[in-house]
């Protein structure tokens, strides 16, 4: 059974993106497994462009036991679907609604004390208690508390959990080395995340809960794991280090377009915009409905190949906003109008992955998954597709 994004009503997509939940459900147990510790399912971007409230509940029931977004939108949001897991929210504009995460029981990281004195001035305002993370800048010079805030962070911390605005939930940092698992700065990075942790208990106000790995740290670095991993790109069935293997994830999307239109092309003719490819024997072309627009990336112009009925064939000319071209040889290699064209998926059929894409255009699979637009139409498959709950939270994305 599957279960589609849209409302019943809506119109027939072009593209779509399928989304397997019983993959995502398998990746939290890879990475549970690896790490020895239970799993925050990171679903920040729209859970990685696979769709938030699906994958989180994918997640949680496959035994993922937090979540973990980078805005309060996306916090609030996850509540609204009904979500009730904690779920912790840590990057923040000047203009971010701290009113609403903590009447919405969403955990602040804290980067800053001018980020704490808003939280604390909105926790009184509201007459509740927020829970907070304290956000360590332990060397990836980013989000963070820095070094030289850090003691005079601590203090007003301290002083208002004393005082009931706050309760200190967590302690955490991000790693700047995590793909390069024996780098001596993953381990630095623990330790002075313990020492800050040590100086909250000393001030009397102890972090419960401590997680620094993300998702190669939570595969390669067990010892790293402490109370907490905090995977995102495996999750999603993509390896966060190629060069040590799949460690056994499977890819959760499948990205498939309908072909538009086959024609005739005379030899010596150019494809596309600016002709930057033109053909040398008569052959025949189809055009696929999908994009820049769509996550299809413009530098992939006559370096990718799509998936039709089995076969592979070479994208040819400039990739465009809405459609691309693919040549299928003198004799149409059997394809038609109608056939779907995987354009990128699992592998185990031969088709493309999403990391063979970015190592083509010198980039990351995480920008390729989270670059799949909105046309696409995110279908879901495997068991927690089946459930009412899901099919209803799907629908409403779209209204």
């Amino acid at each position: 059974m599957t279960v589609t994004d849209p409302p019943p009503d809506a119109l027939p997509a072009a593209l779509t993106a399928t989304v397997d939940l019983d993959a995502i459900a398998h990746n939290v147990g890879v990475v549970r497994a690896a790490a020895g510790a239970d799993v925050i399912a990171v679903v920040k971007a729209n859970g990685y462009g696979h769709g938030a409230v699906p994958v989180a509940r994918a997640a949680l029931a496959a035994g993922a036991v937090e979540l973990g977004v980078a805005h309060i939108a996306e916090a609030v949001a996850l509540r609204n679907a009904g979500l009730d897991a904690h779920i912790t929210a840590w990057l923040h504009t000047t203009n971010a609604s701290f009113d609403a995460a903590i009447s919405a029981d969403v955990d602040i990281a804290l980067s800053s004390r001018r980020q704490l004195a808003l939280v604390v001035d909105a926790a009184r305002r509201l007459g509740r208690t927020a829970t907070v993370t304290a956000k360590v800048d332990t060397g990836l010079n980013r989000s963070g508390v820095a070094r030289d805030e850090w003691a005079d962070f601590a203090d007003d911390l301290a002083k208002a959990n004393a005082g009931g605005a706050v309760h200190v939930r967590a302690i955490m940092c991000h790693l700047v080395r995590g793909d390069e698992p024996d780098h001596p700065l993953n381990s630095q990075q623990a330790e002075r995340l313990d020492l800050a942790a040590a100086d909250l208990a000393r001030l009397g106000s102890p972090a419960e809960v401590m997680h620094i790995a993300n998702s190669p740290a939570a595969l390669t670095r067990p010892d790293l794991a402490r109370d907490l991993v905090r995977p995102g790109i495996a999750l999603y069935g993509c390896t966060p280090i190629p060069e040590r293997g799949d460690f056994g994830l499977v890819p959760a999307m499948t990205l498939r377009a309908e072909v538009a239109l086959v024609k005739k092309l005379a030899a010596g003719q150019g494809v596309s915009y600016n002709h930057q490819w033109t053909s040398d024997r008569d052959t025949v072309i189809a055009v696929v409905p999908a994009g820049y627009a769509d996550g299809v990336p413009r530098l992939l112009s006559n370096r990718m190949r799509v998936q039709v009925n089995g076969r592979s064939f070479p994208q040819v000319g400039r990739i465009c906003m809405d459609q691309f071209v693919i040549d299928l040889g003198p004799d149409g290699g059997g394809v038609a109008e109608g056939d779907i064209a995987e354009l990128f998926g699992t592998g185990t059929d031969g088709a493309p992955i999403a990391r063979e894409w970015a190592e083509e255009i010198g980039t990351i699979d995480y920008e390729i998954i989270t670059g799949v637009g909105a046309r696409a139409l995110r279908q879901y498959v495997g068991r927690e597709a089946l459930g009412a709950e899901t099919a209803r939270d799907v629908a409403a994305a779209q209204r």
